[in-house]
């Protein structure tokens, strides 16, 4: 990913990207942090709970942001995004309390700290939108590289990988993960904080199928009630936002 980014950025800068990386200073640094944070979190939820229960949980990211973007962005949250945060919260609980493992909490847990990482990331995107913050993404795949080397060793694991893994690291890498900061990174300039994130979500509807069909994994009872509360709850917010969006008859 780190490379991909590295060349995105001198095609689209002819400059040094390392450079206009260390420019940020500290609010790159924070942006990255926030990134890696998601990441950390992210795989270690995959590896405690369901898929399922990991991107569903993952979806409440747009709440977080636009309560963030409220505090820190002075960005105006709507009534109706206010109570699909409720409703998405008690769909939440329903999830969370569905598998009461403490493995499973944990990995529910470490879900919601991925989806806040992601949402501190998109405020500061949103926060630095007058300048080009792609170097700031690119933080984060450096910052990534010692901190899940230090967590691979303190856990015991090799650092060794095999060729297959090392292609689908590469392919992860560019296009999910480098292609996907790119396109997001380049929309924050022009999107709110909120509907930013919610468009970034379309994988959580696909996701557990895709896990269903090819790798049999069952989605328990209370995260498809959980998840069907939390998809509502994320739909009609995009719905009554789209619904004041469209222009008034005269």
């Amino acid at each position: 990913m780190s490379l991909f980014l590295c060349a995105v950025i001198y095609v689209m800068t002819r400059q040094n990207p390392i450079r206009l990386a260390l420019g940020k200073g500290l609010s790159g640094v924070a942006c990255g942090l926030a990134l890696v944070v998601s990441y950390v979190a992210g795989i270690y939820s995959l590896q405690n709970t369901s898929v399922a229960n990991t991107l569903l949980l993952f979806s409440t990211a747009p709440f977080m942001t636009a309560i963030l973007a409220r505090a820190f962005l002075g960005e105006i949250v709507r009534w109706q995004t206010w109570v699909a945060i409720l409703i998405a919260l008690s769909g939440v609980l329903v999830m969370v309390l569905g598998d009461t493992r403490q493995a499973a909490l944990l990995g529910d847990l470490a879900a919601l700290a991925a989806a806040l990482g992601f949402a501190v990331f998109t405020i500061l995107l949103r926060r630095g939108k007058s300048s080009d913050m792609m170097p700031a993404v690119l933080i984060s795949g450096l910052l990534s590289i010692p901190i899940m080397a230090l967590l691979c060793v303190q856990s015991g694991q090799t650092l060794t990988i095999q060729p297959t893994d090392f292609a689908i690291s590469t392919g992860l890498g560019i296009f999910q993960m480098g292609m996907g900061l790119l396109l997001f990174t380049l929309g924050s300039t022009v999107l709110p904080a909120a509907k930013l994130t919610l468009l970034a979500l379309s994988e959580v509807f696909f996701a557990p199928l895709w896990v269903w069909i090819f790798l049999d994994e069952a989605v328990r009872q209370q995260t498809l009630m959980g998840g069907s509360i939390l998809v509502l709850a994320i739909i009609w917010n995009i719905m009554t936002d789209q619904r004041r969006a469209l222009p008034t008859p005269e």
